[in-house]
């Protein structure tokens, strides 16, 4: 079953977020399940917005990648981490 996930990381900011990026290289390098990705400016840092076709699967790109990137580039700030059900979604 598909879900959906929420991200809210403090205190990053557009350019912190692109190095970020830049490191984990999503769309040069598609992470397996990821249905579809969206990102932006929120009150107080960075967030995204992803739809999975399983937990597992972002759980498992967060360990591989998200997580060593962060850490490579010194970003401290946890992020908050919400998962929702997704009840649909269109493909492309």
């Amino acid at each position: 079953m598909a879900v959906g996930i929420r991200i809210k990381i403090p205190n990053l900011d557009q350019a912190a977020f692109e190095k970020l990026e830049g490191h984990i290289d999503p769309a040069g390098n598609p992470p397996d399940g990821l249905i579809f990705h969206s990102s932006g400016p929120i009150d107080g840092g960075w967030g995204v917005i992803d739809f999975w076709q399983s937990r597992e699967q972002f759980d498992r790109f967060g360990q591989e990648r998200i997580g060593p990137a962060m850490a490579s580039l010194g970003v401290t700030s946890a992020p908050n981490i919400e998962e929702f059900e997704v009840h649909e979604h269109f493909p492309r």
